[in-house]
C-alpha cells in the first residue's frame, strides 16, 4: 500500500520494567493495532539493553502499522527513574540502573548526607530516585565524554526529535526538581550528575518537541511526512491523565510491576504529603499525586518457598480462601529502591497463612496509598483498577477485604501505551474519545 494511501494513526509508546508495548489509536480514538516485546535486560545485573531497546521500540512501530497504517504522532511513557548518559549524538555512553536495584540502597547510604530534604521537592529522597542513577553513572570511566543525560523513557523520542529534553513528570521523580516554580537543585545535581550542563531542557508532558525522523521508520514506509515527536514522561500519570478522560477526578490504582495510586488535581496548588509525590499536571495548570509501592517483588521473593508459591497462585486465581491476616504483621514489605522483605520472627511457618500475610499486607498497602492520594483531593474519588493484576480474581476479592471499597477494572490491558497515544493524537489537533480507546469499564468487580 502506498504511503498516501495509509490511514493515519497515533501512537503511544509503553517502556515498562518487564514489558514494551506500543499501541495505535486511529482518530477517533479506537485501538487498532498493538505489539509488545519483553524488555531488554543484561542477564547478570538486570540493567536495561538501551540501544535494543530502542530498536526494539521502532519493530514495533513498523509492526503495529504493517501494511495498512501511517504514523502521524508518537509519545513514549514509561519508567520514572531509569536514565544514561550519552554523547553529543545522543549515543548511549552508561548502563541504566533500574529503579528496583538493591546496589542503590548503598549508594543511597553514601550520598544521604549530601541530600538534605525538605517537603518543596517533588519526591521523597530515597533509593530509587534519578539522584542516585545520577551518581552511578558519573563513576563510570566513560562519563567524561557525557554531554547529557536522559531518562531511559525520553530516549526515543529525543533521538526522532534530534534534541536532548526532560519531561517535566520525569524531572519530578529525581529527587532534584520542583515543579513549583520548575527548578533545579543545583547543589542536588552537582553531588550526584556532577555538572547542571548534563541536564537538557525540561519540557511539559504532551508538548510537540520536534518532527518525528526516523530513518528505520521512514524506509519501511510507516511515517507522514509531517509526523511529529510529542514529549511523554512518567508512565502512571499519563495513564491516570488518560482514565481521568474518562472519569474527571478518579483515582487510578494502577498493579503491575509496582502499585501505583495516581490522580490528576487541576486548579490546585498541593504540596507533597506523607509518601506522596506531585509532579506537573498533564495539559493543566493542576498538579499530579503519586504513591508507588512495591508488589511483584514482593511475591516473587515470598514466592521462592515452593508451598507458598502454590498457595498465593492459588489465593490469586480464587481458587482458595485467604486467611485474614491483613493486619498480623507477619509480612514487612520491602522497602522501594531494592530493599528485602521479611517475615516477622512470630509468622507461622504454615504456607497458607505465609501466602495470605503476604497478599494481605501488599493489599493493606495499596488500600494506605489510595487513601493518602485521596487525602489530597477535593471531595470523594471515584477509584479505577487497571494492570496485570486486575486478571486475577483473587486477588481483587483480598482487595474488596481489605479496602472495604467498590471499583470498577479498566477493560484495556495498556493502560499507559493508550494514554501516551491519546496525547499524541491530542497534540495533533485530533478529538480522539477516550472511552472508544479505554474500552471502558465493567460493571463493579469488587463487593
Amino acid at each position: 500500500m502506498s504511503a498516501s494511501s495509509r490511514v493515519p494513526v497515533a501512537c503511544g509508546v509503553d517502556v515498562g520494567s518487564t514489558n514494551s508495548k506500543v499501541v495505535a489509536i486511529d482518530p477517533s480514538g479506537a485501538v487498532v493495532a498493538r505489539a509488545s516485546r519483553p524488555t531488554p535486560r543484561d542477564a547478570v545485573d538486570l540493567s536495561v539493553k538501551v540501544d535494543r531497546l530502542f530498536d526494539a521500540v521502532e519493530e514495533m512501530v513498523v509492526e503495529v502499522c504493517g501494511e495498512i497504517f501511517e504514523v502521524h504522532a508518537i509519545c513514549v511513557a514509561g519508567v520514572g527513574e531509569d536514565g544514561v548518559l550519552v554523547d553529543e549524538r545522543l549515543r548511549v555512553l552508561t548502563p541504566a540502573l533500574t529503579w528496583f536495584d538493591p546496589r542503590r540502597q548503598d549508594l543511597f547510604r553514601a550520598l544521604r548526607p549530601q541530600l538534605v530534604d525538605d517537603e518543596t521537592f517533588d519526591s521523597e529522597t530515597d533509593p530509587v530516585r534519578t539522584v542516585v542513577g545520577w551518581a552511578w553513572a558519573r563513576a563510570h570511566e566513560t562519563a567524561g565524554r557525557a554531554r547529557s543525560w536522559l531518562a531511559l523513557t525520553d530516549l526515543a523520542a529525543c533521538r526522532w526529535a534530534a534534541r536532548p529534553f526532560f519531561s517535566d513528570t520525569l524531572a519530578s521523580r529525581t529527587a532534584a526538581w520542583r515543579s513549583s516554580d520548575r527548578v533545579w537543585a543545583f547543589d542536588r545535581v552537582t553531588a550526584t550528575l556532577g555538572s547542571p550542563e548534563l541536564l537538557p531542557p525540561v519540557v511539559a508532558t504532551g508538548e510537540i518537541v520536534g518532527a518525528l525522523e526516523s530513518t528505520t521508520l521512514r524506509a519501511a514506509g510507516v511515517i507522514a511526512a509531517d509526523a511529529i515527536t510529542v514529549a511523554g514522561g512518567h508512565d502512571h500519570p499519563i495513564a491516570g491523565w488518560g482514565v481521568q478522560q474518562i472519569v474527571p477526578g478518579a483515582i487510578l490504582d494502577s498493579m503491575g510491576t509496582a502499585e501505583v495510586v495516581v490522580a490528576q488535581v487541576p486548579g490546585l496548588p498541593v504540596a507533597r504529603g506523607e509518601h506522596v509525590d506531585v509532579a506537573p499536571g498533564i495539559r493543566s495548570d493542576g498538579r499530579t499525586l503519586l504513591r508507588v509501592e512495591e508488589l511483584a517483588r514482593n511475591v516473587q521473593w515470598a514466592s521462592q518457598d515452593a508451598d507458598v508459591a502454590a498457595h498465593v497462585r492459588a489465593l490469586l486465581e480464587g481458587a482458595a480462601e485467604p486467611l485474614p491476616l491483613w493486619d498480623s504483621g507477619y509480612f514487612v514489605p520491602g522497602e522501594r529502591g531494592g530493599g528485602a522483605p521479611s517475615y516477622s520472627s512470630d509468622a507461622p511457618r504454615d504456607p497458607r497463612a505465609r501466602a495470605s500475610a503476604v497478599l494481605g499486607a501488599l493489599a493493606v498497602a495499596g488500600r494506605d496509598a489510595v487513601d493518602a492520594v485521596s487525602a489530597g483531593m477535593p471531595g470523594r474519588a471515584e477509584v479505577r483498577l487497571a494492570g496485570g493484576w486486575v486478571r486475577s480474581p483473587g486477588w481483587i476479592e483480598i482487595k474488596s477485604a481489605v479496602h472495604r471499597l467498590r471499583a470498577a477494572p479498566i477493560l484495556e490491558p495498556e493502560v499507559t501505551a493508550v494514554g501516551a497515544a491519546l496525547l499524541a493524537a491530542t497534540a495533533r489537533g485530533w478529538r480522539p474519545d477516550a472511552v472508544v480507546s479505554l474500552g471502558g469499564f465493567t460493571a463493579s468487580m469488587l463487593g
